[in-house]
């Protein structure tokens, strides 16, 4: 058993008292808050994504996606000038990262493949055994102690040799995608029952083929978003039909996809802004969800209409926005077995303020609406992230309510902090205190919410931010070639949320010892 001790920085309260301070909370009749629990099968998890933590971007015969090309060749957009080449080094360091599960008592990790690893050239002719030995040894480690792993498919690190062939907007892209998966479960799927299909549709599509705030900057603006968007819907359904017909039937999983949902609520009651916010929800997650979760199926109805009148306006003679067939709505329509949702914050939306001139034509040209969001919510190390009130109750009731009640996985929720904040992240369990209280709200709701995965396990690479935002209830030392890996105070808090299923907002750890319960 590895016990990894850092100095305590609180003192030592008498084991007695705090004993039978715990028994008298666990045994409170109290209708408070604090005394919901979450359900004995509920999920609680971390997540990670492969490029931000593994490292190994050569190793054995691993091939170059996307984000080696653009740390490498244009380091310059990467704050720090930083890159992935090692990161938390998880390819060397696995089995910690495992133990670090089990400290806190996760019920399961989520965790993305990096598709080069496995097809180093990106097509199916040839499967990399490193590669794959890898992956095993990750997931049989996981699942020797109990732990169910969650596995992403793509999460942003395409094949380069494949983004030179058009990438997203090639309409062989989902034929290449089907491919992979097809291995993927050939290889993983007798112990992994939880797939996902992609992460954060938006996130590829808008940021990385319609601007430049991802890899692989393609700035196709106001077109690449929609053409990478249909044949990522495309190639989830095929990947969701190839698993239902012929793997689930004999593995027993079930299938789903991740999109980030973050709220947006009208800044006031007016019709307008109720319309503006329902329009920027389906540009941000809806043009993703509602082919797959609608009962129509297709783009969102009313986008899809503007859309093609700003195109006509603007000399196309078509929309920018592709449409689906009748068979494509149909063959995607409700593929999937469950909602992943990432949540981070929330915005308000106005139809007549805070509106910015965009470049035309683009994906926010197109919508036509303003952000705003309060100078009084706490603010992270991260500009784009601040603690917003009920958000993650009035996105997942949103979507029970769109779209019958689907199965929900929030699949990531999480809060950075700057390099030098240490280990005793207040901010950090102020923040998922008051989500986990908007995560019971939602159950309380009726939302059929199954799990939760903080974001992150450990500190990793954060994209364009590199390592100047840190996201870990792990912090991991980037100077240290072991890179170690030290929990933080929120380490502590969400093993005891964990092992409690209850939130107690009084909970203070007694030292920063972290060991194993066994016992679990």
């Amino acid at each position: 058993m590895h016990i990894n001790t850092v100095e305590t920085y609180l003192s030592q309260t008498n084991p007695t008292f705090f004993l039978f301070s715990l028994f008298l909370v666990s045994c409170s009749a109290r209708t408070t808050k604090q005394e919901r629990r979450f359900p004995d099968d509920f999920l609680f998890g971390t997540a990670t994504a492969s490029y931000q933590i593994e490292g190994g971007w050569n190793a054995d015969d691993k091939g170059e996606n996307i984000w080696d090309r653009i740390t490498h060749n244009n380091p310059t957009v990467i704050k720090d000038q930083s890159n992935g080449d090692i990161a938390a080094d998880t390819y060397n360091n696995y089995k910690r990262d495992v133990e670090m599960m089990r400290e806190l008592g996760l019920d399961a990790y989520r965790f993305s493949l990096s598709w080069s690893r496995i097809l180093p050239n990106g097509l199916a002719n040839k499967v990399s055994e490193a590669g794959v030995a890898f992956y095993n040894n990750y997931i049989d480690e996981m699942i020797k102690y109990g732990i169910t792993p969650m596995v992403t498919l793509y999460h942003w690190d395409l094949p380069q040799k494949l983004q030179d062939l058009g990438g997203f907007v090639n309409p062989l892209f989902p034929e290449w995608y089907e491919d992979y998966a097809r291995v993927v479960f050939e290889q993983f799927g007798d112990r992994v029952k939880h797939w996902i299909t992609f992460n954060e549709p938006r996130e590829i599509c808008y940021q990385g083929y319609d601007t430049t705030t991802k890899a692989p900057q393609l700035n196709a603006t106001g077109i690449g978003v929609y053409i990478c968007a249909k044949n990522l819907v495309m190639a989830h359904a095929r990947v969701y039909h190839a698993y239902k017909n012929d793997f689930a039937p004999s593995q027993g999983g079930v299938c789903g996809i991740t999109i980030s949902v973050n709220w947006f609520g009208p800044k006031t009651d007016s019709e307008e802004d109720q319309l503006a916010a329902e329009l920027t929800r389906q540009g941000e997650w809806g043009l993703y969800a509602e082919p797959i979760f609608s009962e129509d199926g297709g783009f969102p109805k009313e986008l899809s209409e503007k859309v093609a009148q700003k195109s006509i306006e603007q000399g196309y003679p078509r929309s920018r926005m592709p449409e689906f067939t009748d068979d494509e709505k149909a063959f995607v329509k409700g593929a999937t077995d469950f909602f992943g949702v990432n949540h981070y914050k929330s915005v308000l939306i106005s139809a007549t303020e805070n509106l910015k001139e965009h470049v035309v034509p683009s994906f926010y040209d197109d919508i036509g609406t303003g952000t705003y969001v309060p100078d009084d919510w706490p603010a992270s190390a991260s500009t784009w992230l601040k603690q917003s009130p009920d958000s993650i109750l009035n996105a997942l009731t949103h979507l029970k309510d769109k779209y019958n009640s689907p199965v929900i996985y929030i699949t990531e929720n999480g809060w950075s902090t700057s390099p030098d904040a240490g280990l005793v992240d207040d901010d950090r369990i102020r923040y998922y205190r008051a989500a986990l209280e908007s995560a019971l709200d939602a159950l309380d709701a009726g939302v059929n919410l199954k799990g939760y995965m903080a974001w992150s396990l450990m500190d990793n690479f954060e994209w364009f931010a590199g390592y100047t935002e840190r996201f870990g209830l792990y912090q991991v030392d980037f100077e240290d070639p072991a890179r170690t890996r030290t929990p933080r105070k929120s380490a502590f808090v969400y093993k005891q949320i964990i092992n409690t299923r209850v939130i107690d907002h009084e909970y203070e750890p007694s030292s920063m010892t972290m060991t194993i319960d066994e016992g679990h």
